[in-house]
């Protein structure tokens, strides 16, 4: 977890921190475990805690997340994003994300883009990588029915997923979908051709305050600031063709007229002042209100939470030195475990919790800022450092310990 580590952190009852290291690259390497296997135990926690969820529908959040190797020459099979310097491995993440409370469950499946073709948790071999990032969903959505969560799925994706055709093959497949619509879009409204903007400046007088469970306006912060969630909804047509790719040519692909709602969204901070904006399509029922649909997409953010855990601020999953992508991606569904207990533990109220997340903070040595008490980067450090230390408990006296360190280090360790 340590940014300076490249390799495993030995605990303290390994004989030789090197034999740890050639453990875990035997078992990385090893051709027997698979990344289907390995996963597992994660889907299986999911399936136990969307059990307990009242819930009648669980969210899967999509998004993509690169994990930068420029440097590291020693992995042959870089995949090349953009430029020379955009290479390294791709992430795709499917995430549970419970419907009512927004809280992360856990991974159902990982993709990995590489050079040599696309890894994937799903059972099967490697496959070629699709064009591009959308062109991935349809194929994780049929085998989403796989997953047997015991709740209706709606699939929730960021803006480069505003595709007239995918839509189309989604809703044909009768598979739900939240997706953020880029502004230029047209769509038939009431008759006529427009875009998105002019349906917001239309029904500008008719967004309401979103309320909580008190009655009171629901306030959320974003990266852009923070201020009450405010709706409206309509019903447009999308009936133009699609675009696609063929060659070095766009071609238009027609397709049947499809209905659906449009959500519009927004965040006024306290002097009215928009803050941030969403346009929503969606294919759900209207059994589930505006407000409710607007919450979803406000949960996708749990999502880039997780990645920044795995990349940056947790795992720091881009200094590690494994020199394939298959050895990376056994690795980090091995990491996801690690984060879906700090989530789980983050969820956790109880008084026996709170103290140990204080403990846990404590051992990590993070400073938090005014009112928070604890974040999953903090909990994640403190939670190594803690499985260290009872480790090394179970086979050292903490007596002969501290009179030791007092011996040899007196300055810093003094009796009395």
């Amino acid at each position: 977890m340590n940014a300076a580590v490249t390799g495993l952190s030995a605990l303290p009852s390994t004989a030789q921190p090197f034999a740890s290291v050639l453990a875990m690259s035997r078992f990385l390497n090893n051709e027997a475990v698979t990344l289907p296997a390995l996963i597992e135990p994660a889907q299986e926690a999911v399936r136990q805690t969307l059990a307990t969820s009242t819930s009648t529908v669980a969210l899967v959040v999509h998004d993509w997340c690169m994990f930068s190797f420029k440097s590291h020459t020693a992995k042959h099979d870089r995949y090349q994003r953009s430029h020379d310097q955009d290479i390294g491995y791709e992430l795709g993440t499917a995430l549970i994300v419970d419907a009512d409370s927004g809280r992360p469950v856990g991974p159902m499946e990982f993709r990995l883009r590489t050079a040599d073709g696309m890894l994937s948790t799903r059972p099967g071999k490697k496959t070629a990588c699709p064009p591009g990032h959308i062109d991935e969903l349809i194929d994780v959505m049929r085998d989403s029915r796989r997953w047997n969560l015991g709740r209706d799925l709606i699939h929730i994706v960021d803006r480069e997923a505003d595709s007239v055709g995918h839509y189309r093959k989604w809703h044909a497949g009768r598979h739900k979908f939240v997706v953020r619509a880029n502004a230029n879009r047209c769509v038939r409204w009431k008759g006529k051709e427009v875009k998105l903007p002019e349906i917001t400046a239309a029904l500008r007088l008719e967004f309401r305050d979103v309320l909580d469970k008190s009655g009171c306006p629901l306030v959320v912060k974003t990266q852009h600031g923070t201020g009450r969630v405010q709706v409206v909804e309509t019903d447009v047509v999308l009936e133009r063709p699609a675009k696609t790719q063929v060659g070095d040519k766009q071609v238009s692909v027609p397709g049947p007229p499809l209905r659906l709602r449009l959500v519009l969204t927004r965040i006024v901070d306290a002097l009215g002042v928009v803050r941030a904006e969403w346009l929503l399509f969606t294919n759900v029922g209207k059994e589930f209100d505006a407000r409710t649909v607007a919450q979803w997409y406000y949960y996708r953010w749990k999502i880039e939470t997780y990645h920044k855990l795995l990349k940056t601020s947790g795992m720091n999953a881009e200094e590690w030195q494994q020199e394939s992508a298959e050895a990376f991606a056994k690795r980090l569904v091995v990491a996801s475990m690690a984060c879906l207990t700090v989530w789980q533990l983050r969820q956790d109220d109880s008084a026996d919790a709170t103290k140990l997340k204080a403990v846990l903070v404590r051992l990590s040595g993070r400073q938090m800022k005014h009112r928070v008490a604890d974040t999953a980067p903090a909990l994640l450090a403190g939670l190594e450092k803690l499985l260290a230390i009872v480790d090394l408990l179970e086979t050292h006296n903490l007596a002969d310990i501290l009179a030791l360190a007092r011996r040899v280090l007196p300055t810093l360790f003094r009796t009395g």
